[in-house]
Order: C-alpha cells, then sequence, then structure tokens
C-alpha cells in the first residue's frame, strides 16, 4: 500500500490515492458492524460470559443484568454507572436484551460466532441476520394449510347453495313439477297430507310439506349436470389437491393406453373415445360437455365431428348461422344503428 501511495504523487492526488486504498481494504478491517445483532459490541461481552458459555450461563446473566438495567427497577443515578441517567440506563437495557435474544437462540448464536470467526463475509451475514429478523412467526405451511380448508368449505358450501337454487328453479317448471307430483301421489306421498281431527294442519303447512316432497323427489330422479350440479366432497380444492399425484398417475397410464391402442395398434375409435375428441376440439369442460341434450351429442357422432375436417366445416357452419341470427335480431339491429349514428368517438352536443 505504501508502494501504491508513493506512486501517486504529492498534494490532492495523494490524499485521493490514500482514500481509495482505504475504501477498497477488505471488510474485515471493519470487524462488528453497526445495525447487525449487538452492533460495535460483542454480545457476549455486554452479557459478561464467555464464548463457551451454556445456555443457562447465559440466562442467569441476562437476569443478573435485567434486575439491574430494567427501566421499572431504576432508582436514579445509581443505575446507570458513569452517570448517564435514566436514557443511558434504557440504552444498556434493550442492548442486553439484544445480546440475550441472540444467543439464546442456537441457530442465530452458530451464525454469530461465524461472523465473529469470519468478519470479511460481510454480505452473508447481512442475508442471514435479516432473513432471521423477517421471517414469519407462524410456519409457513399451517397458513397454507389452514387457507386451503378455509377456501374449500367456501367452495362447499357455495356449490351446495348454486344446487339449490337450481332445484329451486327446477321446482317452478311446469315439466319438471307435473312430473314430480304424478311421482308423489303413485308414491302416497301427497296423501298424507289430508288428515282430521287435532292432526289438522293449516294450508301453509300442508303446502309448505307439498313443496318439499316435491323437490326431493327432483333432487332424487333429475341429474343436474354443468355449473348445477350436486356438490361431491372430493371435488374441492382439499381434495384436488391430496389427490394430485393420483390423477397425475391416472393421466399418464390412460394417455399411455390411448397412444398404444390408437396410434400403435391403430384400432377404432369407441362412442366414448370419439365424444372425448369431440369435446376436446370445442374446448369445452366435461361439466359444460355433460350439461349438453343427447341428442346434441348424437348429431356430433352422426356428423362424425371427430374427424377434424368434418368439426371445421361444422365450426364455419355454426359461426355463419350466429352471424345470419344477429342480423335478424331487431337487438342486434339497434347496436349496429346506435353504433354508426351516436357510438363511441362520435362528438354531439345536447341542447339545454
Amino acid at each position: 500500500m505504501a508502494a501504491a501511495a508513493g506512486g501517486c504523487g504529492a498534494g490532492p492526488a495523494r490524499l485521493l490515492c490514500l482514500w481509495l486504498c482505504v475504501a477498497l481494504l477488505p471488510r474485515a478491517a471493519r470487524g462488528l458492524t453497526e445495525g447487525l445483532y449487538c452492533g460495535r459490541s460483542v454480545c457476549y461481552e455486554v452479557l459478561g460470559v464467555s464464548r463457551q458459555a451454556s445456555k443457562a450461563e447465559i440466562a442467569r446473566a441476562y437476569r443478573q443484568l435485567a434486575r439491574k438495567y430494567h427501566p421499572d427497577r431504576y432508582r436514579g443515578e445509581p443505575a446507570a454507572p458513569g452517570g448517564g441517567g435514566p436514557q443511558a440506563a434504557h440504552e444498556k437495557f434493550l442492548l442486553i436484551a439484544t445480546a440475550y435474544e441472540t444467543l439464546k437462540d442456537e441457530e442465530m448464536r452458530k451464525d454469530y460466532d461465524y461472523m465473529l470467526d469470519h468478519p470479511e463475509e460481510y454480505y452473508r451475514h447481512y442475508y442471514h441476520y435479516y432473513s432471521r429478523r423477517l421471517a414469519p412467526k407462524v410456519d409457513v405451511r399451517i397458513v397454507i394449510l389452514v387457507t386451503v380448508c378455509a377456501i374449500s368449505v367456501f367452495q362447499f358450501f357455495s356449490w351446495w347453495s348454486s344446487y339449490n337454487e337450481a332445484i329451486n328453479y327446477l321446482a317452478t317448471v311446469p315439466k319438471y313439477r307435473i312430473q314430480a307430483t304424478e311421482i308423489a301421489r303413485q308414491q302416497g306421498l301427497l296423501n298424507k297430507t289430508k288428515e282430521k281431527g287435532k292432526n289438522r294442519r293449516s294450508k301453509e303447512e300442508i303446502r309448505e310439506e307439498e313443496e318439499e316432497i316435491i323437490k326431493d323427489i327432483i333432487k332424487n330422479k333429475i341429474d343436474i349436470k354443468g355449473g348445477y350440479q350436486k356438490p361431491k366432497i372430493y371435488d374441492i380444492l382439499l381434495f384436488q389437491i391430496v389427490l394430485a399425484p393420483f390423477y397425475l398417475c391416472k393421466y399418464i397410464v390412460w394417455y399411455c393406453w390411448w397412444i398404444y391402442r390408437f396410434t400403435i395398434k391403430g384400432q377404432e375409435y369407441g362412442v366414448e373415445e370419439k365424444l372425448y375428441i369431440i369435446r376436446r376440439y370445442m374446448k369445452m369442460s366435461q361439466s359444460q360437455f355433460d350439461s349438453l341434450e343427447e341428442h346434441q351429442k348424437e348429431t356430433f357422432l352422426e356428423r362424425q365431428l371427430w374427424i377434424r375436417e368434418n368439426y371445421e366445416v361444422y365450426k364455419r357452419q355454426q359461426e355463419e348461422e350466429l352471424k345470419k341470427k344477429m342480423a335478424l335480431d331487431p337487438r342486434w339491429k339497434r347496436y349496429r344503428r346506435w353504433m354508426k349514428n351516436e357510438g363511441p368517438g362520435r362528438l354531439t352536443f345536447i341542447d339545454d
């Protein structure tokens, strides 16, 4: 370093050269750093123990010093050696508490001892210190589990609400209500409402009971599909996560079976396989495809839509039909007329 300083000349140039040499010294020369652990003080010296002290010895030293410097126990100048007063005693107590928090934890104590032995690894000490300070107090796995359970409970009750809405709606549709009423009469469920004497009930009670009977029959006889289907416990998020490995293995086995059967052996597609290919072409989920009417699926099979070329022709036809319907729809005509005359981008003034 002397040689470097000698080659820098005299005056301001020499001072600048010396400053750069000092600035470029390794971090080891700086030793303890303010803001990490006990700052410029050594935690062991703050508590008055050696680096080989046990946890019991550290705790004992902390209790003795805490009794001496605790703000609630401060009794004037004697509690703060050097005449620093209450403020100095308070700062001393905070330093003692920091030293104890550092040394009582085994992992943090290891990091601190490593910093004392390797002060040159400046950024590593910062990372370990603040990663422990900012780490969540609660296990992240517990937080994730509680969150998933809460979402699953909300999912289940939301699905039940949608399912009950669908049942209430179907109970008002004449087609299903008449069928459910006939089934109830055949099973003798509605005859029980005709009672006499003390057990006789009001018309409102009888009507409510009939309504519940009709809804129960609709639940049992009608298979609701799509977004309003009856919720199943294994469809919620928690079970989907737990069963994810099983579903993955199942899909891999199914895919290998598909490749072997239809690609390698060249077998003909069955009905289920044809419907699966059609569903994939239409980009529909399983629940959406299941909600379609049976005659629609039969039409798909009759037109051989599992063949890509046939599906493309069908898709263009559907788009053309949609355009014709929209062209004939009065609401669409009004919308186009409004877009042409008064739509976005047209500046108009309204007279008072």
